[in-house]
């Protein structure tokens, strides 16, 4: 479907410098509307790779249990490359047992000596927040939580993470332990796209194991997510982080039809106020922007003059989608101009670069894309190049139908 045919457009053709231009009207992904009381916040639309919304996303704070999310990336990857399974067991060891026993931290209650599968500690360490279940995974995996660290941190900067820097497995507050808003949206997508059926973990609401030692009654613990009950419809992850330093923070993601929004906040004051500002600014993404599709891939952008071929003219295509995340209110700042130099000779091959296709908004950097011929030309020979010179001396244009 032609662009004119999506969108609203005051169409107008330079046919003299063969440049087309289409006046569209959108709305500057990164115009603001609207503040948050969080320290920091970034807010991506994944279909476009389309910042929505940002406030300090590059300043260092302290993780919490949002480090969390890489220790479980790391586990992802180990059971995606056959070396743990989900059945396969952990032994709680005595330092493990020692460091969490007792503790106010968040914990999966684990017990001195025990053993536990894989799948319980995921659940504990999503759904529970549990730190002890870090630590045991931790040394299960790598033999030590300070190799895990490591571990940690050289992922981190092969999924570039520039500003992050773990200490622990868990997120317990350390020196010298920090990320940033845009690094975890960054290790959220990363953890979505790259393990895509375990991912489901992210999703559970509530997780029971162990029993109360005073009662004797299971113990059942619920996800801190307060968008996987809010947005029940359509949040399905991460992870919630706490701690005095960093104040109260969330990393989130929703899923609409095509649409895939990941959030990430710190720096709130209160779990209710986390809860309230989480789903402001998600609703917010997806009421007030929109994906649009200018071109699909293989998509004719405009015809072409061939000059000296045996086609009068040759079909100029775009080989990939070409799609905005735009404002839904205001639709008058945006253009998109196809220039090429004309008319093109003969040969022409098809995929043979011809020409470039510019979209250009107000706060952004120009996309620029570029067009090919959508199929070849062969050229004439003999009496019709004479023929067609004599037509261009005399008419000023190739008179081919």
């Amino acid at each position: 479907m032609p662009l004119f045919a999506r969108l609203p457009l005051c169409l107008s053709a330079m046919l003299s410098g063969l440049v087309l231009t289409w006046a569209a009207a959108v709305t500057p992904a990164h115009a603001q509307t609207i503040d948050t009381p969080a320290a920091h916040a970034f807010l991506l639309d994944t279909q476009t790779d389309t910042t929505l919304f940002a406030k300090d996303p590059d300043e260092p704070f302290p993780p919490a249990s949002m480090s969390k999310m890489m220790t479980v990336y790391l586990l992802f990857e180990q059971i995606e490359a056959g070396t743990i399974a989900l059945d396969d067991t952990a032994r709680v060891s005595t330092d493990a047992w020692k460091r969490w026993a007792g503790s106010e931290a968040s914990l999966m209650f684990l017990r001195e000596g025990e053993e536990v599968n894989f799948d319980n500690l995921i659940h504990g360490i999503i759904v529970s927040s549990g730190n002890d279940a870090c630590t045991v995974a931790a040394e299960a995996v790598a033999g030590s939580e300070d190799l895990f660290a490591q571990w940690m941190n050289e992922k981190a900067a092969e999924l570039g993470m520039t500003n992050t820097r773990f200490q622990n497995a868990s997120g317990w507050p350390a020196e010298d332990q920090y990320t940033t808003a845009r690094d975890l949206a960054t290790l959220a997508r990363a953890t979505i796209e790259d393990f895509p059926e375990l991912y489901r973990f992210y999703g559970e609401t509530e997780f029971t194991y162990g029993k109360d030692f005073r009662t004797g009654e299971p113990i059942t613990q619920y996800n801190r997510n307060p968008l996987l009950f809010r947005m029940s419809d359509s949040a399905d992850g991460l992870k919630t982080g706490h701690t005095d330093a960093a104040g109260y923070g969330l990393t989130a993601s929703a899923k609409r039809d095509d649409r895939r929004l990941i959030l990430v906040v710190s720096g709130l004051e209160s779990q209710s106020q986390r809860a309230r500002e989480s789903r402001r600014l998600m609703e917010y993404g997806f009421r007030n922007f929109q994906t649009y599709t200018l071109f699909e891939a293989g998509e004719t952008v405009e015809d072409a003059t061939v000059w000296l071929g045996q086609s009068p003219k040759v079909p100029l295509v775009v080989e990939q989608d070409i799609t905005l995340t735009l404002s839904r209110k205001q639709r008058n700042d945006m253009t998109v101009t196809l220039a090429y130099d004309g008319p093109v000779p003969a040969p022409i091959e098809p995929g043979q670069p011809l020409a470039t296709l510019t979209v250009t908004t107000s706060d952004r950097e120009p996309l620029t894309v570029p067009v090919v011929a959508g199929e070849a030309v062969a050229p004439i020979s003999g009496f019709g190049k004479v023929k067609a010179a004599l037509e261009y001396i005399v008419f000023g244009a190739s008179t081919q139908e």
